[in-house]
């Protein structure tokens, strides 16, 4: 396929690619960024099929070496930024990375993560500064089957797994979404999830497949995301729950301009309460269902459902197929089950991993670990992850609904549910939750607020309240953290 930067900076050149803090650049001004990036990456040394490691904030220069691994054959490894130097360490050694680019603010990390991983870290603005050596043009083509990137999953349990994702994955990730929501010629897309995340990778992918400009955020601001929606024309964010709740809240009561048409909401299932609360302000929200594995959205709501479907998250994109399975194989309507999927989106396995790769991919269908099911008319609703499950005297207690309870009361901020050992019951549940700034809410309140909403076995039995709770940089809630002692000490 012909290289997709390649091919827009020659059909649309003149028009916006990247607006950033850092860089406001045409196709064509990014084409000519992504090839002086790609020389200087071949003055190091790196080579075709060689990981270029990246340690960097959002930024315009992220999204050049990001196009500029593409134009060297090289596999991009973005690295959460918000690991520790030892893990980060771990991931380059796991990974075998040539080099590791990191920006200003990384620098002591990246000093300390390359000094026994086998790799040198170099400086992106001392880079920068360098003159641009001779280096090979960027390809005419590309090959869907080539490894684009290796992205670490969050490892919620035991140590994260690089996810490999060929460029097939993102061609037909992207060709999924366009089918659902449609392409306008006036899109413009915000990137304030981090770009080395693949809800954030995926956004970068999509622009130049599209030919649309992407915003991109150095960080999450509500203030600064509303007034890009006011004044930058941005027309499709992808936001988790949290950012969302705090996007309504500094929004106060002013509506969101008609221009804004789709706010995709992913990072687990949302509180019933904040879909309520958007549809009755006319925020265009649509849920999504997606994973690493799958380079993003797996199913998303489509805009004309987002009333009728309320808490779905849609029927699979086009080129996706999906199963809802138990343990004697593939379960009925409104039953709940292990969610499999498979299709040209799948990863093809886990770097260095074999034996992951043969757990999770078989018989041509990745095992999730997330639980849903689908209604009559083949919408997917997102329950739960299948190891947070809470069975309390024999009874399934999914956290995500007794946590939608929860943030239904208004001097609630956030809230987590895990479950807890118990001698008579097996396990019984238990809440952390943040207040509402001022607020005096006690446990009792909270507790008589639940008996009145759930049953009895899915009361919490035990209350903690905390400043904030630990997720992870995509916005999710690291309910395993919630486990430990401390859990303030296990935030990332």
């Amino acid at each position: 396929m012909p290289f997709w930067l390649g091919r827009q900076a020659a059909a649309r050149g003149d028009q916006w690619a990247v607006l950033a803090a850092g860089g406001r650049w045409t196709f064509a001004d990014l084409a000519r960024e992504a090839g002086a990036w790609a020389g200087r990456l071949h003055a190091l040394g790196v080579a075709p099929g060689d990981r270029v490691a990246v340690l960097m904030g959002n930024s315009a220069g992220f999204v050049a070496l990001v196009h500029a691994c593409s134009g060297l054959d090289a596999i991009l490894v973005p690295l959460n930024i918000r690991l520790s130097p030892a893990e980060i360490g771990w991931q380059l050694a796991d990974c075998g990375a040539r080099v590791l680019i990191h920006d200003g603010d990384r620098a002591a990390a990246a000093q300390h993560a390359t000094a026994e991983a086998g790799c040198r870290a170099y400086s992106v603005d001392a880079l920068a500064q360098t003159a641009v050596p001779a280096a090979p043009a960027l390809p005419a083509a590309i090959d869907l089957q080539q490894v684009q990137a290796v992205i670490y999953t969050s490892g919620t349990t035991g140590q994260p797994k690089g996810a490999l994702l060929t460029y097939g994955n993102h061609w037909w990730s992207a060709m999924g979404s366009a089918l659902n929501l449609g392409t306008h010629t006036t899109d413009r897309w915000l990137a304030c999830l981090p770009l080395f995340h693949v809800g954030g990778l995926a956004i970068l992918m999509r622009s130049v497949i599209y030919g649309l400009p992407v915003v991109v955020h150095e960080s999450f601001d509500p203030a600064a995301v509303n007034a890009a929606i006011d004044a930058d024309g941005v027309t499709i964010v992808s936001v988790v729950s949290t950012m969302l709740r705090r996007m309504l809240d500094a929004r106060g009561g002013t509506p969101y301009p008609a221009s804004l048409r789709a706010v995709l909401l992913g990072g687990g299932p949302a509180p019933r309460p904040l879909l309520e609360e958007c549809a009755a302000r006319g925020v265009p929200v649509v849920q999504t269902y997606g994973l690493t594995e799958a380079a993003s959205q797996v199913a998303t709501l489509a805009p004309a459902d987002a009333l009728r479907k309320l808490g779905s998250a849609g029927q699979p994109l086009l080129p996706t197929a999906l199963r809802i399975v138990g343990p004697a194989g593939d379960l009925p309507a409104g039953a709940v089950g292990e969610i499999l999927v498979q299709g040209p989106t799948i990863t093809p396995g886990y770097l260095g991993r074999p034996e992951a790769t043969a757990r999770a991919l078989r018989d041509g269908w990745l095992h999730t670990g997330d639980l849903g099911y689908r209604d009559a008319d083949g919408y997917l609703y997102v329950v739960d992850r299948r190891d947070d499950l809470i069975i309390s005297g024999g009874e399934n207690v999914y956290p995500a609904e007794v946590e939608a309870v929860l943030l239904a009361h208004p001097a609630v901020a956030d809230a987590g549910v895990i479950g807890i050992p118990d001698p008579q019951w097996g396990q019984v549940v238990q809440a952390a939750v943040v207040r509402q700034p001022g607020s005096t809410l006690t446990a009792e309140d909270l507790l008589s607020f639940c008996r009145a909403r759930l049953g009895r076995y899915k009361v919490p039995a035990a209350i903690r309240f905390m400043d904030t709770l630990p997720r992870n940089a995509a916005g999710k809630l690291l309910r395993r953290a919630l486990r430990t002692d401390s859990p303030e000490e296990a935030l990332p």
